[in-house]
């Protein structure tokens, strides 16, 4: 336990859930994205659907799309800002069935066509949860460094990868793995204990059977 556990993330309230946490949510879809946002359609359910408004909810996802952290005190005017930098925000509901109940779906295109939906949870104290990668469940906390890698579902790759990470000394601290169907697309989300270099992640993109790598500094 460390000292946010007892009193909470530094932040521009009123909720840590439904402010800070929603602040995240919307920085790590950008950082995961890479690039300025152009449009987000941002959909909320449960309580972030419910009182996610008079908590600011919306104002606070804008922000994180927009790059500005929890303690940001341009929160309050994030969809103001946003319109000035021309990112089209638009909001909506969806049923997202048993998920945490202060869950949000973004769909984000940024400003080169660049296309990326996520769907995340905040779970109390600032935290969240993300769960969902295009499509693919991908659970990971984005506190620390997370290569999620997209891959073809074959034998030897998850050793290949695991063994690339060894070689430039990097440390895993989680590591999950899903897939469509046997021998169908597969994703590998490995959390790290050490930033991963740059030329570490071109190589893991070049090994064979490797789609994609996305890689969230944290």
């Amino acid at each position: 336990m460390n000292i946010f556990d007892i009193i909470g993330p530094v932040m521009v309230g009123p909720s840590s859930s439904h402010t800070a946490g929603a602040v995240r949510i919307g920085k790590v879809a950008r950082e995961l994205l890479g690039e300025e946002i152009m449009n987000a359609e941002i959909l909320l359910f449960g309580s972030f659907l419910a009182t996610g408004k008079g908590h600011g909810t919306d104002k606070a996802i804008v922000a994180g799309l927009l790059g500005f952290d929890p303690d940001d005190r341009r929160i309050p005017e994030s969809l103001d800002i946003a319109k000035a930098r021309g990112m089209q925000c638009r909001f909506g509901s969806i049923d997202l069935g048993d998920a945490h109940p202060n869950s949000a779906k973004l769909h984000i295109t940024s400003v080169t066509g660049k296309k990326l939906d996520i769907t995340a949870a905040s779970v109390g104290g600032g935290r969240i949860n993300v769960t969902e990668i295009d499509g693919v469940e991908a659970h990971f906390s984005a506190e620390c460094p997370t290569l999620i890698v997209r891959n073809d579902d074959k034998p030897g790759l998850v050793a290949n990868v695991t063994a690339l990470l060894q070689k430039n000394l990097i440390n895993i601290a989680t590591m999950q793995l899903y897939r469509s169907g046997r021998g169908d697309h597969a994703v590998m989300v490995i959390e790290c204990d050490e930033q991963v270099p740059g030329e570490t992640a071109e190589e893991l993109k070049g090994l064979d059977g490797i789609n994609e790598v996305i890689y969230y500094r944290g």
